[in-house]
């Protein structure tokens, strides 16, 4: 069956550019999120850790081709258990959840420890850091970015849902925001079911 296939794919190598700032670029073997599972070749660099706690570490990356700043959640796979969030963000595009870009398996450093890594796109703010911000300030959000907030938040939800897709964990922290653009991306990281 196609959609239980799991390509293991151990063949993450890096390099040094030769370029001024002699910045470090992984090149990894990675399936692409939507449509066939084709690796391909994807490089990445100046990646620094932006997050961490018991689902694993997430870094933010530069794609080399694009330019364009990504997250790269890195997850211990449990071999006795299938990763339901793989297969669920796979299924998944909307323009207010965020977009599995790419995936690829990476090895621990102990025998048999393999991690899941997605690449994702990469949103800069949360609802909870901006609400704070506002609050410190002794200022209310203003009404019109509510509404638009949950405008976006709502139509997220309809359409996990319209899959039968249950999102477990809806908090500011998991509201994700650009605060240039005002778009409000559902992040969907391991509470769906």
């Amino acid at each position: 069956n196609p959609q239980n296939r799991i390509f293991m794919v151990h063949c993450t190598f890096s390099l040094s550019l030769g370029d001024k700032d002699g910045s470090k670029v992984t090149t990894v073997a990675a399936t692409p999120g939507q449509g066939p599972d084709r690796p391909q070749e994807v490089s990445y660099t100046d990646t620094k850790v932006i997050g961490n706690g018991s689902f694993g570490v997430v870094y933010q990356a530069k794609l080399c081709d694009t330019g364009e700043l990504v997250a790269i959640k890195k997850v211990l796979q449990d071999k006795r258990f299938k990763n339901r969030e793989l297969q669920i963000m796979r299924k998944l595009d909307h323009c207010n959840i965020v977009h599995l870009r790419y995936f690829f398996y990476s090895s621990g450093d102990k025998k048999d420890e393999v991690y899941l890594n997605l690449v994702m796109d990469y949103v800069p703010e949360n609802v909870y850091r901006v609400a704070r911000h506002y609050s410190r300030a002794k200022q209310n959000l203003p009404m019109v970015y509510v509404k638009l907030y949950m405008y976006q938040l709502f139509r997220s939800l309809a359409y996990i849902h319209s899959y039968g897709i249950c999102h477990r964990d809806i908090k500011p922290q998991n509201l994700l925001l650009d605060p240039e653009t005002a778009v409000l991306k559902l992040s969907t990281s391991t509470h769906l079911f």
